[in-house]
């Protein structure tokens, strides 16, 4: 059986590492992109099985990539959990709107 593929868009290279770390750690197969342009491009290409998405990057923000996904019919149904630094329930709520399966703190 083939390993489950996660990307993990974050812009923070810090919390990049870490996150890529712990998910390698679990037997996870880890794609990364730090913008949401690249992220876009990742999951054309690779079609993961969940994907970890910072709410603000550069370029293109992470709802906005949760919004695009959840609006294709080829990649709504992939898992997405919002990371965000963004704790207030309004940001919460919007990111369940636009389509995110969960939101972490």
């Amino acid at each position: 059986m083939s390993q489950p593929i996660v990307l993990v868009v974050e812009d923070e290279p810090a919390q990049l590492e870490v996150l890529v770390y712990n998910l390698e750690a679990e037997g996870f197969h880890v794609l990364s992109a730090d913008n949401g342009e690249d992220a876009l491009l990742l999951v054309a290409e690779n079609s993961p099985d969940i994907i970890v998405l910072d709410w603000m990057m550069p370029q293109i923000s992470g709802i906005e990539v949760c919004r695009r996904l959840k609006t294709r019919s080829e990649t709504r149904s992939i898992p997405v959990i919002m990371l965000s630094a963004r704790s207030e329930e309004i940001d919460r709520v919007r990111g369940l709107e636009i389509g995110a399966d969960d939101y972490v703190t």
